[in-house]
């Protein structure tokens, strides 16, 4: 399972360098060159988003407590990703304005305050995508705590019912062995009873012939 992990890995980190020098060619690129640039860099994130979800699945698949070293390394890959979504959303914003500026023919100064307001509303974007990437690991984290406590208890609750089964055997052990006891005691008793009984015969049986010994003579 982590070998799968360990994949998407290897994919990802390959995938976001060819997605950071794509992204560092796009303000120097014109016309169509660009577009298809913009394109495949477009194609590439998204593909790189499929991969974190790929590697998301199979750290909830790990054991509890080899979970929380792959926890980290998908965190780090999340900021990552953040960050070259925005650097891609800065490129796009820069090839916009010139795309604006050569068909609307815009001066500098225009050009300028408006990619200025630009850049402002998605540093704001920016902001709120780290509030929910924080508020969605929360949720995370909360949903593995919950599942290591629901397993927790499920362990928990197979010792208690073994415990059970265990006290169970020992009664029905005891059980017998006190049967046993009780049978061995009863013949012990009969045979005592007996011995006496043997005994009484013996001796009155003693007794009388001394008596009938003595009368004789």
């Amino acid at each position: 399972m982590s070998s799968d992990f360990e994949g998407y890995e290897q994919d990802f980190a390959v995938l976001t360098a060819e997605v950071t020098g794509r992204i560092g060619k796009v303000p120097k690129l014109l016309g169509d060159e660009k577009k298809q640039m913009v394109a495949n860099v477009e194609k590439q994130l998204e593909e790189a988003r499929e991969l974190l979800e790929q590697m998301e699945l199979e750290v909830r698949e790990i054991p509890p407590q080899s979970r929380g070293m792959y926890s980290s390394r998908m965190r780090s890959y999340k900021q990552e990703m953040g960050k070259l979504e925005a650097d891609f959303k800065r490129s796009r914003i820069a090839y916009s304005d010139e795309v604006r500026n050569e068909l609307l023919g815009d001066d500098g100064n225009s050009s300028e305050n408006q990619r200025a307001h630009l850049l402002d509303n998605t540093e704001r974007l920016e902001r709120s995508s780290r509030r929910l990437e924080a508020g969605y690991q929360i949720a995370v984290e909360t949903e593995q705590i919950g599942q290591e406590m629901l397993e927790n208890l499920s362990q928990d609750r197979e010792k208690i019912q073994r415990a059970r089964e265990r006290l169970r055997e020992t009664d029905a052990n005891l059980g017998k062995s006190s049967r046993i006891l009780t049978g061995m005691l009863r013949r012990i008793i009969q045979n005592r009873v007996l011995i006496v009984m043997l005994a009484i015969i013996i001796f009155v049986t003693i007794l009388m012939a001394i008596f009938f010994s003595v009368k004789g003579h």
